[in-house]
């Protein structure tokens, strides 16, 4: 049977001044989407969305609404990446599949999208997963039913030619029984060995899981973006004046110029829309 959860969707970054954070993805060279609210919640969002999945940048700004625990989050670290998500095109039948992990029910839900022609309400679906389900990376299964109100092709024009998330990592204190447990989600087959620890593939991107470090705690620590010219990526970076350190194929940014994520950039061709 095909498996109905796809690749990533999105990741979510945590942060603690949502338009500071706008301002500081915009300096790294990406365009953003108009702000989005979460209906009867206190928090906020702006996306960067590319051919098929995006980055969410996740704020609050009604701390007396319910914020899904992205208070405490944000008191214990300060910022970063968060959540990884992922996508299917039929929410029922993951719960289906997924529902021996412990998934729950779809719930649907919207959002408010503060456009300038006006206000729109995108839904989605989310299939809810355990953490066990997703070691190291707290994450859902989500099914976009609006997709023409988000995806839409200007907002998906990068000044440093990002085209797509490429991959997360993840730091667990076991990488052999998380590789196991991502296994049960995307088919023993997608894990491998990798340099640091474990590989899983996620569609067709990737999930690096290492091990954790003196002092360091568990959770997702970065992602790295697919550009369509790592040479407009640079020059995109020097223009603005953010700080990156190259390494072959790779130009990673520093944690302070990301929300406290670590963000890569590698060339890469862009997953085709969906």
């Amino acid at each position: 049977m095909t498996n109905p959860v796809g690749g990533f969707d999105h990741v979510i970054v945590g942060v603690a001044d949502l338009q500071a954070a706008r301002q500081t993805y915009q300096r790294l060279g990406f365009t953003m989407s108009p702000r989005g609210r979460h209906i009867g919640w206190g928090t906020a969002n702006y996306c960067i969305m590319f051919g098929a999945d995006y980055i969410e940048l996740l704020g609050i700004v009604d701390a007396a609404q319910f914020t899904n625990n992205l208070d405490k989050r944000l008191a214990e670290s300060g910022g970063g990446l968060f959540s990884v998500t992922y996508t299917t095109a039929d929410a029922d039948a993951a719960f289906e599949a997924l529902k021996p992990l412990g998934a729950e029910p779809p719930k649907q839900l919207k959002r408010l999208l503060e456009l300038p022609e006006g206000t729109v309400e995108p839904a989605f679906e989310l299939v809810h997963l355990p953490p066990q389900a997703t070691p190291g990376a707290p994450g859902f299964v989500i099914q976009h039913l609006t997709r023409e109100m988000v995806w839409r092709p200007e907002w998906q024009v990068h000044a440093n030619g990002a085209v797509g998330i490429a991959s997360v990592s993840v730091r667990v204190a076991d990488p052999g029984a998380a590789a196991k447990a991502y296994g049960k989600l995307f088919g023993e087959d997608a894990v491998a060995l990798s340099a640091a620890g474990m590989m899983v593939r996620v569609g067709e991107g990737e999930l690096y899981i290492s091990p954790t470090g003196p002092d360091e705690p568990e959770g997702p620590v970065g992602f790295e973006v697919k550009t369509s010219d790592l040479k407009q990526t640079e020059a995109a970076l020097k223009e603005s004046g953010v700080r990156f350190t190259g390494e072959g194929e790779t130009l990673r940014v520093d944690e302070a110029d990301a929300c406290g994520a670590a963000l890569s950039f590698s060339a890469g061709p862009a997953r085709p829309g969906v």
